[in-house]
């Protein structure tokens, strides 16, 4: 390549000549640089797509073999769960057919005797026919409002009470030895004419805490 110094020595015509095929020169170079520096920009968002789609491929695999385990995690851990109490509408039986519950109050008189369906609890009864058994937890086991004092011929055929249901009924007012939760009491055929009494009163742990 022919450096300025030496193009000033020339003719003007070659002068010309030569300068403009130096600046074309210059130009190619320049022009080539900015080639090369494109290409290697290229070649690295190529990289960079490459090292993204193999990240993602691994993620993907990843995934796929921890999803099995985390579906058995799942479903180990629902089949250990407590289901949660059902309480609410009963749904009435034909006349004649229901097993019979016979509420009375805490004088021993006869309020209202009903009709309800096995596994039917005695506080979903008492909301279902209007009779005054408050359930302020709404069966969740957290108070002691749906006190009923069973017939002891009765009595001695239901489960036994459950820890959380001996916890709240400690707390129950006018507390007697054949004492249940309302909620906790399920009908089953054999408690057929059985006899809930309501207490003179309740005390709501629930709500006020005394």
């Amino acid at each position: 390549m022919l450096h300025l110094k030496s193009i000033q020595t020339l003719p003007e015509t070659c002068r010309r000549a030569t300068t403009s095929l130096s600046l074309s020169h210059v130009a190619s170079r320049s022009f080539s640089r900015q080639t090369i520096a494109s290409t290697r920009t290229h070649r690295s968002l190529d990289r960079c797509r490459t090292e993204w789609t193999r990240h993602h491929t691994r993620h993907n695999l990843l995934t796929s073999s921890l999803s099995p385990l985390y579906r058995q995690s799942t479903c180990r851990r629902s089949l250990h769960s407590t289901a949660a109490p059902q309480h609410g509408p009963i749904t009435r039986p034909a006349p004649g057919t229901g097993i019979k519950v016979h509420f009375k109050d805490s004088k021993g008189n006869l309020i209202k005797t009903v009709e309800a369906n096995e596994g039917d609890d005695i506080l979903s009864i008492a909301h279902e026919y209007d009779i005054d058994l408050e359930g302020a937890c709404e069966g969740s086991v957290a108070c002691s409002t749906c006190h009923v004092i069973v017939d002891p011929e009765h009595y001695d055929l239901l489960p036994e009470p459950e820890d959380d249901e001996n916890d709240m009924l400690d707390m129950a007012f006018g507390l007697t030895d054949t004492s249940r939760l309302g909620c906790q009491v399920k009908l089953a055929r054999g408690l057929d004419g059985i006899t809930a009494t309501l207490p003179s009163a309740t005390r709501n742990m629930f709500v006020d805490g005394t």
